[in-house]
């Protein structure tokens, strides 16, 4: 049978496409191109973007509380927990980031720091502990709040006792106390043994060295003033010193004792001698006192350690040129100076 009895001309067909195959490609491209953006359109409106929320404020709520609303808004909480200055907050939302009344999409985490309570809940005992001891405990831990819990009298009740000088005889309120709001302890300090007293050492003729061992061992203050020394006389050694000349060699602690040193005008062997003096507020008992050196070179030493109850202070030294000499009390700087 012939497809051409049927009217069918496939050299016109093959002609017509022959000359219009550029018309055919074009249209076959266009309707590509429209099928992919009907396709993109429908996937974007099938697939929306999250739904934009407004952050409650839940600053203060319970957590509890504050997860219910976050739950609500479809937020997810990031938790950091935290010390706070009050126990009645523990458990409570503190700060939060983004702040409420924020505009977010929905599924967006929200950073939460929540109360862990205060540092303490209870009085700890102090009685036996050096009251230093105990403030340094304070500073470190309420370091992080604008507010302790418990605070220390800025004057203490000194009474003399048998106990070290700065020792914490009795405390008000006693160990285990809750706290439920900030408290200034009282305290009573011991000052030390009021009739106590000790034997005045004998320093004629010592080294700078000795002298500075001996200031740390015994419970006296030492006056030291400066003579030019002649040839005979070993630079920093004691010339002399005050010496009871009748009745026993004792006297109550921290007493002043005068001692006379050789200093000389101009250096010795690169080293140069001299007294540091400092006028300290009184205390009401010895604290601890340290004068350290820091030379040219980067090199930091201990010139000498000892006890002293405040007023005027010397300290006899001998250190190369270009030195720092560093005055501290219970390990803060006091004063400092350089030796030129």
């Amino acid at each position: 049978m012939n497809l051409s009895q049927f009217g069918v001309n496939f050299e016109k067909i093959n002609e017509s496409i022959k000359n219009n195959w550029k018309l055919m490609l074009s249209t076959v491209i266009v309707m590509l191109v429209v099928l992919a953006i009907i396709c993109f359109a429908t996937f974007f409106m099938v697939v929306k973007s999250p739904e934009k929320v407004m952050v409650p404020d839940i600053v203060g709520e319970p957590l509890t509380d504050a997860l219910q609303e976050m739950q609500a808004k479809e937020l997810y909480p990031k938790i950091t927990l935290r010390f706070s200055e009050s126990p009645d907050t523990k458990g409570d939302v503190l700060e939060q980031n983004p702040i409420g009344g924020a505009i977010v999409k929905a599924g967006r985490r929200i950073e939460l720091v929540v109360s862990n309570g205060a540092v303490l809940d209870q009085v700890e005992d102090y009685v036996g502990q050096s009251l230093d001891e105990v403030r340094a405990h304070m500073q470190t831990l309420f370091a992080s709040t604008s507010r302790p819990m418990i605070s220390l009298p800025d004057v203490p009740v000194y009474q003399e006792d048998e106990a070290e000088a700065g020792i914490i005889l009795s405390q008000n309120p006693p160990p285990g106390t809750d706290l439920v709001e900030p408290i200034t302890l009282d305290l009573i300090v011991s000052s030390g043994p009021g009739n106590k007293k000790v034997t005045i050492p004998y320093l004629v003729g010592m080294t700078l060295a000795d002298v500075h061992v001996r200031m740390s061992r015994t419970k006296l203050i030492f006056q030291f003033t400066g003579e030019i020394p002649d040839e005979d006389t070993t630079p920093g050694s004691v010339i002399s010193q005050k010496w009871p000349e009748e009745g026993e060699l004792e006297l109550p602690l921290y007493s002043t004792v005068s001692v006379v040193l050789a200093i000389p005008e101009e250096p010795v062997d690169d080293m140069i001698y001299g007294i540091y003096e400092e006028t300290l507020p009184p205390y009401p008992y010895a604290l601890d006192v340290s004068l350290d050196a820091t030379t040219e070179d980067g090199e930091t030493y201990n010139v000498v350690e000892f006890k002293h109850p405040g007023g005027e202070i010397t300290i006899p030294y001998s250190v190369t040129s270009g030195t720092k000499l560093v005055l501290s009390v219970l390990g803060k700087q006091v004063s400092k100076k350089t030796v030129e």
